[in-house]
């Protein structure tokens, strides 16, 4: 396996440039695969803290997803980012690496879960392992200022433009067409890979029923963290938390 940082650009099975960065890590599996948030990209100063926790419990693939960063295409919020995921799994494996552990946040967490149900058979794409972060259970929340916002920023033009010039993240314009299977709809079809939930009881996007309907929804092969007092995503991610992730993987797929 190598030992030295890596960085290119994949391609989707949809044509769209994806920046991927490799990082040996500690050098030996599992390799952990991540998938940021929504606004986030490879080069995010809370993403590289991220990959620096996890690297010492074995190799890390950063990459941006669509429309963020130096990737192209636009961002479709969630749908047919699962393609830029299966490119950075497929990448991470050419590294010779025998077992993958994918770890998603907010948006990433929802596309790890639609990842693995819809790779599970493809033998180069699939994860060993999922870890769903902060993730919702069913599309089109609005519960929540913070998602209120958020769909402002995804479905109105003005929107659009702050996304662009104030968060650097590039939107589709488009509506969804077909809707994408839903998260909690995925989870049943993730096994036997085993799927970790984690989900602060403070988060103020997404409120602790969006966890509970994945764990309930995963069954005997998932697993529910409720973290006291965590907010939203990787910036609510502290390092203890990171390294019982990254044990946690360790122990399933090692």
């Amino acid at each position: 396996m190598p030992r030295r940082r890596a960085r290119t650009f994949l391609r989707t099975s949809d044509g769209v440039r994806i920046d991927a960065v490799y990082e040996p890590g500690s050098g030996r599996d599992p390799v952990f695969v991540l998938a940021h948030g929504f606004t986030g990209d490879a080069d995010r100063p809370h993403v590289r803290r991220i990959a620096a926790t996890l690297a010492r419990h074995g190799a890390v693939v950063t990459f941006s997803f669509r429309g963020h960063g130096a990737s192209g295409g636009r961002s479709t919020v969630g749908d047919r980012e699962v393609l830029d995921l299966a490119a950075a799994v497929g990448w991470a494996r050419a590294f010779g690496h025998a077992r993958v552990v994918t770890v998603g946040f907010s948006m990433g967490g929802s596309v790890v879960l639609r990842h693995a149900a819809l790779y599970r058979e493809d033998d180069v794409a699939r994860p060993d392992a999922v870890v769903s972060v902060s993730a919702p259970a069913r599309w089109f929340y609005r519960g929540t200022a913070p998602m209120r916002r958020l769909h402002w920023l995804v479905t109105r033009p003005a929107g659009r433009v702050v996304g662009r010039y104030g968060f650097r993240t590039r939107i589709h314009h488009r509506d969804w067409d077909p809707v994408p299977l839903s998260p909690v709809e995925a989870v049943p079809r993730i096994a036997p890979a085993p799927l970790l939930v984690v989900h602060g009881d403070s988060d103020g996007y997404f409120p602790v029923d969006h966890p509970r309907m994945l764990a309930d929804a995963a069954g005997d092969h998932g697993e529910l963290w409720l973290e006291p007092g965590m907010g939203h995503a990787e910036h609510a991610a502290g390092e203890d938390l990171l390294d019982r992730i990254g044990d946690w993987a360790v122990a399933r797929v090692g």
